[in-house]
């Protein structure tokens, strides 16, 4: 099982892909938390030249609830992460699957949550 969700989308700018993820996401019911322009951070504290490079911190209430009542700790692992970035003109999307990253917490009660959440980024990558 891999850890990540991938689409290539050569058809869509950097800045169209950030809208149609933010949207696809929204139909499963995540709203962004956070955005990192990492190609500006590095820029801003390395003096770095990097790609287009977004990390959208993705969050789902209800699920994100149902997790942080099952293990407090649950959240060092929120919120979800979405890459948007574009190599040589073409804009790739991936999101974590939480599957992959719940197998690390000893918690029973989290596999039904990461399975629901897990399904719900996949498809919001594949609907792009």
């Amino acid at each position: 099982m891999g850890y990540y969700f991938n689409k290539s989308l050569p058809n869509l700018s950097f800045e169209e892909a950030i809208e149609k993820v933010t949207a696809a996401l929204k139909q499963e019911g995540f709203g962004i938390l956070t955005e990192i322009d990492i190609k500006a951070t590095l820029k801003k504290k390395l003096d770095a030249d990097f790609h287009p490079y977004k990390i959208l911190g993705a969050c789902n209430p209800s699920f994100a609830h149902k997790a942080l009542n099952a293990e407090d700790k649950i959240g060092t692992m929120l919120p979800c992460n979405v890459i948007v970035q574009e190599k040589e003109g073409i804009v790739e999307v991936a999101a974590v699957n939480p599957i992959a990253s719940m197998q690390a917490v000893e918690n029973e009660d989290l596999a039904d949550i990461a399975t629901s959440v897990s399904d719900k980024l996949q498809r919001a990558v594949e609907s792009l």
